[in-house]
């Protein structure tokens, strides 16, 4: 699914033009991109959790040569679905 499908559903079900959806879309996106970019989580009530996380340096291997290297220090998104959403998803 695309952002245009989810505008698309989002014109369909409430009955706002195509223009208003996609901007409330964006909206939405933004919001929750700068939220993560804080460091803040967001919690959606029945459909799960998104956690930025912190990860520390560590020591790896090029799997190519097999050359030791170093993986830096970097931040990354997790998300975790909340048990309804998991639920919703293994009944079908």
């Amino acid at each position: 699914m695309t952002k245009v499908d989810i505008v698309e559903r989002i014109h369909e079900n409430i009955g706002i033009t195509k223009r208003d959806a996609a901007m409330i879309l964006e909206t939405v996106l933004e919001t929750m991109k700068e939220t993560l970019e804080r460091g803040e989580k967001i919690k959606i009530s029945g459909f799960g959790n998104f956690v930025v996380r912190e990860k520390r340096e560590r020591k790896g291997r090029n799997p190519q040569t097999g050359a030791p290297l170093t993986i830096k220090a970097r931040r990354v998104l997790t998300f975790k679905a909340s048990p309804v959403f998991k639920s919703a998803i293994n009944s079908k």
